[in-house]
């Protein structure tokens, strides 16, 4: 990591950032920053103020549509997008036409990592509505030179096809939508180990392909090398999985990342995730709190790449742990050790609260004759594991539901009641 080249572009940042956006000239100036010879060192960079997701929804819901967090007048913007909405009100942000070119320069990287090039064929498969998603890894695509198979609007069945008849090499999507895609082959005879010529696939959106089980079986249902990568739409697409495939690294030539204890603050080796971007000054964000739950890995990777190296990618959100009857559980984790289970083809799982304990619900949907041997087996390896009783029922097989996008495989019913 470069910390001299990164404070040198985050002065470049905040020279216009200071002059003309109100929500960062206001933060940064009651925190004493007034122009950017300010901040010369990384002690001078950890004294800035953190920037929250709360904060930025105010914003906007104040000032709307877009907010004050504006460095150019609106007609210097050229592209409208939203995050999901999965951790809170949906957040407009804007990119100018050289923060888009930004995207799919960190896009290129997370490519180069993989090993795709512009002779590859891309399939980005998911709607393509507001949410950036992969947006910016069809720009980034586009910036490779390599073809790219739009499929907006397209069922499951219809992807499938197109992906045979392009000889799609390189397949980009959720880790749960690759798992349902596969599926969706199944069911209509089709083996895409054999009949595909996908060699590639990149997820995002979700821990699943850093996890070994969602992994392994992505790779084995597609006959494909699985990567992982991580961003956000007001931050950018900040992780990249090599291919040593040892954990995510993090692309500290455009960004600056600590790991911080969520309740002392202080530096750690695991803990939230903060992140400054540095190509995108037009809508920026300075040391925001991602609420990703993340951990260093100790080793450098046997790649060469000089950055930092997340184990087991982004782990889950900070805010989004379990606790059933004292013990802290992250989602990521009860997903890992249900899919070491091949015959399970779906799950749900749900917390929730009786009268004298807090439970957990899994159902699962499986594929042996014996369901309920599924459950038993499920249930086992959850109390061995964990150390936790989960109740697991037995669900028909195609009853739960299937996503597209983001999973909602997890509800936490004890928020709501």
């Amino acid at each position: 990591m470069d910390t001299k080249a990164q404070l040198h572009r985050l002065r470049e940042m905040l020279a216009p950032i200071l002059e003309t956006n109100a929500f960062y000239r206001r933060k940064l100036t009651e925190a004493g920053i007034t122009g950017p010879n300010d901040v010369q060192t990384l002690e001078d960079y950890c004294q800035l103020p953190f920037t929250t997701k709360a904060e930025l929804s105010a914003d906007q819901v104040s000032h709307p549509p877009y907010g004050t967090n504006l460095t150019f007048p609106l007609e210097h913007y050229t592209s409208l997008h939203r995050t999901s909405g999965t951790t809170g009100a949906p957040l407009r942000w804007l990119d100018t036409a050289e923060s888009w070119d930004w995207w799919g320069k960190c896009w290129r990287e997370i490519y180069d990592a993989a090993g795709v090039t512009s002779a590859d064929r891309l399939m980005p498969a998911f709607s393509f509505g507001p949410f950036i998603g992969f947006w910016s890894a069809y720009h980034g695509a586009q910036q490779l030179g390599a073809l790219t198979i739009a499929n907006g609007g397209f069922t499951s069945g219809q992807r499938i096809r197109a992906i045979l008849s392009n000889d799609v090499t390189v397949l980009i999507c959720t880790p749960t939508y690759a798992l349902r895609l596969a599926e969706v082959a199944e069911e209509d005879g089709i083996n895409l180990r054999e009949e595909s010529s996908v060699r590639v696939t990149i997820h995002a959106g979700e821990p699943g392909a850093s996890l070994p089980a969602t992994k392994e079986r992505i790779e084995n249902s597609w006959g494909a090398r699985a990567y992982d990568h991580a961003g956000a739409t007001e931050v950018g697409a900040w992780g990249v999985m090599c291919k040593s495939q040892a954990g995510v690294h993090l692309n500290e030539n455009e960004f600056i990342c600590e790991v911080l204890d969520p309740e002392t603050g202080h530096p750690a080796d695991a803990g939230e995730l903060i992140i400054t971007n540095l190509g995108r000054i037009g809508m920026p964000v300075i040391r925001y709190r991602t609420g990703d739950y993340v951990k260093l890995k100790s080793t450098p990777c046997e790649c060469g790449r000089k950055s930092r190296v997340l184990e087991g990618g982004v782990i889950g959100r900070v805010d989004d742990a379990l606790i059933i009857r004292g013990l802290n559980v992250y989602p990521a984790t009860i997903e890992n050790i249900i899919l070491e289970f091949p015959e399970v083809r779906e799950f749900a799982v749900r917390a929730y609260s009786t009268e004298t304990f807090d439970e957990l619900e899994i159902q699962v949907e499986s594929t042996n004759p014996r369901p309920m041997d599924t459950a038993t087996a499920v249930t086992a390896a959850i109390r061995d594991i964990l150390g936790l009783r989960a109740v697991v029922k037995s669900a028909p097989l195609g009853t739960l539901p299937r996503y597209e996008l983001k999973s909602k495989r997890f509800t936490d019913q004890r928020k709501t009641d």
